[in-house]
Formats: C-alpha cells, sequence, structure tokens
C-alpha cells in the first residue's frame, strides 16, 4: 500500500479546504455570499500501474529435469502485470492480476514432466516431447477497513501506530499445466500500519487463511498416477493462519540530487494446511505429505523513479525501474525435502531437486497511466 501516506494528505488537504472555505468563513460574510463547501470525491486516490518483470531463476514443483544425477530445477519467468490501488473514507483497497509465462523447462501440458510425457496406461512409460512454457494467470485482492475512519476516532493512532484495520481478500489462479491448478482461497483479519522515516510505512496483517478449493489432475481418479484419488481431482484445505507484512520507505536521507531511490519489500507465511493433496490422508506410501509452512516473500525491492530523475518532481513514479531478490520455500504448502514433487531420486537415495524453493533476482519496469 505504497500510497497511504498520498491519501492521508490528500484527505487532510480536503478536510482543511472544507473547513476554512465553508464554516470559518460563513460566520463573516452575508448569507448570499457564502459557498457551499466543495464535496469531497468518493475515491480520495486511484492508481493504476501496468508491469513488466522478468524471474531469473524461477521455480515450479515438479519441473525438473534430471540428467546423470545432475538436476535442473530453474526456470525463467515473464510476467506481465495490472496493479490497482484506491483510497477511500474508510479504507484501501488492492487489486492486481499477472500473467506468468515460463520457459521449457516448466512445460504446459500435455507434458506430465519436464521434456516430455509419462502414461500410466502404457507402464509408465516415457515419450519424448517438447512442450511450450506453462502459462499462469493469478489474481489478488486485499481490502481495508480503518478503525479510526469506522469509529471516528484518532485513539488507534498511537506513537508510530497509524492505524489498525480490518482487512479481507482473495486469491485465484488458472494455467495451462497438466496438474491443472485452480487455486481459490479467502482470507480475512487485522492490519497493523505503522509509520516509517521519508514517509514510509510498515504493515503486518495476522490473518485466516483458506485455500478451499484447487486442483491436482495427478490425484485424480483415471489418472492412473495415484492410488487412493480424488473423483474430479479437486482439492479443498483445512483453514489455516496467515501472517503478511509489507513495507515501503523512500530514502531520503541521500543528497537531493539523488532522492529517485527508494526501497519495499514483503514477506508472508502460511500455516499448514492438511496433506498436500486434501482431503486425502496423509500416506508416504501413496506419496501424500503433511504440508509445511509456506514463506513466500521480496525481502527487498530497490526502485528507481526513472520519470522524476528525467522530467522533474511532477512526474514523479509515473515510470519506475527496479531490481529485486524473490525468496519462496515450500512453494504452495508442499514439503520441499519429501513431498513427491519436490523430490527425485540419484540411485536409491530420495533427493529434494529444489523445485519447491524459490531464490532469485527479479527485475522490471512499472508505468503508471
Amino acid at each position: 500500500m505504497s500510497f497511504r501516506s498520498r491519501a492521508v494528505a490528500a484527505t487532510v488537504l480536503s478536510l482543511a479546504t472544507l473547513a476554512t472555505g465553508g464554516w470559518a468563513q460563513a460566520a463573516d460574510l452575508p448569507v448570499k455570499a457564502a459557498k457551499k463547501a466543495p464535496d469531497l470525491p468518493f475515491f480520495l486516490v486511484i492508481d493504476d500501474r501496468v508491469t513488466f518483470s522478468y524471474i531469473f531463476d524461477a521455480s515450479q514443483p515438479g519441473a525438473f529435469t534430471n540428467t546423470n544425477g545432475v538436476i535442473n530445477s530453474k526456470t525463467t519467468k515473464q510476467v506481465y502485470s495490472f496493479t490497482h490501488f484506491d483510497a477511500w473514507a474508510y479504507g484501501t483497497n488492492f487489486f492486481t492480476i499477472s500473467m506468468f509465462k515460463s520457459d521449457h523447462n516448466d512445460p504446459a501440458a500435455p507434458c506430465t514432466q519436464t521434456g516430455g510425457i509419462v502414461s500410466p496406461a502404457a507402464g509408465f512409460a516415457f515419450t519424448p516431447a517438447s512442450c511450450a512454457g506453462a502459462t499462469e494467470i493469478y489474481g489478488l485482492f486485499r481490502s481495508t477497513f480503518g478503525w479510526n475512519e469506522i469509529f471516528n476516532t484518532k485513539a488507534f493512532t498511537q506513537g508510530p501506530l497509524h492505524n489498525i484495520s480490518f482487512e479481507v481478500g482473495m486469491d485465484a489462479n488458472t494455467e495451462n499445466r497438466y496438474f491443472g491448478a485452480a487455486k481459490r482461497d479467502v482470507v480475512a483479519g487485522l492490519q497493523f500500519a505503522f509509520d516509517l522515516p521519508y514517509k514510509g510505512y510498515f504493515n503486518v496483517a495476522p490473518l485466516v487463511y483458506w485455500e478451499f478449493a484447487n486442483h491436482n489432475s495427478f490425484s485424480q481418479c483415471g489418472s492412473g498416477f495415484s492410488a487412493p484419488c480424488l473423483t474430479d481431482g479437486n482439492t479443498s484445505f483445512k483453514p489455516t493462519w496467515a501472517i503478511e507484512t509489507n513495507y515501503y520507505m523512500d530514502l531520503g536521507f541521500l543528497p537531493a540530487n539523488m532522492q529517485y531511490f527508494s526501497i519495499s519489500g514483503r514477506a508472508a507465511w502460511y500455516g499448514k494446511k492438511g496433506t498436500d493433496t486434501e482431503p486425502l490422508p496423509a500416506s508416504v506410501a501413496n506419496n501424500v505429505y503433511p504440508t509445511k509452512v509456506e514463506f513466500n516473500s521480496e525481502p527487498i525491492r530497490l526502485t528507481m523513479d526513472a520519470s522524476k530523475a528525467l522530467w522533474g518532481d511532477k512526474y514523479s513514479h509515473f515510470v519506475d525501474v527496479w531490481v529485486a531478490y524473490r525468496y519462496w520455500q515450500n512453494k504452495f504448502g508442499l514439503d520441499h525435502n519429501n513431498a513427491f514433487a519436490c523430490t527425485t531420486f540419484v540411485g536409491a537415495t530420495k533427493v529434494s531437486t529444489g523445485s519447491c524453493t524459490e531464490s532469485s533476482l527479479y527485475s522490471g519496469i512499472t508505468v503508471k497511466f
């Protein structure tokens, strides 16, 4: 929510205009000369952006090659995103939708794995194939309702604490991998917003997280990949806890001629949600494992306000270029050391492929419109 400070400033400015332009002057002017205070706009801030970014060393559970014991689980991903943020009298709304386009090491259907198709009907025979890289569409929505605004008070602004809010949201995705994921989840809880120096902020949100629907073609009855199976391949996980955090701060300590830079980041933890093919019970013999705590983060992003550097303050943040580090452990809750999608055998030894851990440089350009 990098524009919260702007929203507060817009609110203060609008209220100041209302006070000085309306009630204060009305006591000193004839009735006919009094002017009606301008109405506040419904949205105090509206910000829409498009981004192109590139993940250099992404990973995808189950997507890897094993050549004579040399494992490669890395894939590049091009990311095309649209992001919307708005602030209104009682809170904020944030929405983003992204398309992730992988290279051939993360294949689309009908490939069941990198480099080929495995057919259970033919005794798990491997047929070489070079499928196109997978495409995934992912959407996320978060909305907050501030306690200071709801209860018309400043009681929830104390020291660095800026506000406490109710928060709700949801995520959804679809993809063209053989796996056929179709994630649907909802979140609800609180957000604690803190001020940082240089117009910065830090938000932390303890939430209830429920991934109530998803899909797993490998566990669908008739696929031949799973002993206990799901009739239609649809999974439904148990509600669990989540903590989502994010921060932003301008590098205001830099010399005036270099104040084009800011840092930001995020980190999120999602609790255990049952087995990795819930509601199937855990069974090592059937390759069904308990989920683990998932950690999804971008610890730091360095952004340069290119438009401000080129054209001045008037065009601040119209064009941003940035570089970040991305780290994701136990992707989708899969146990990176044990889950079937995260491991393989080198000889008789079970080893992690690294496909359920992502550690990568991440860079892009963002344009406001």
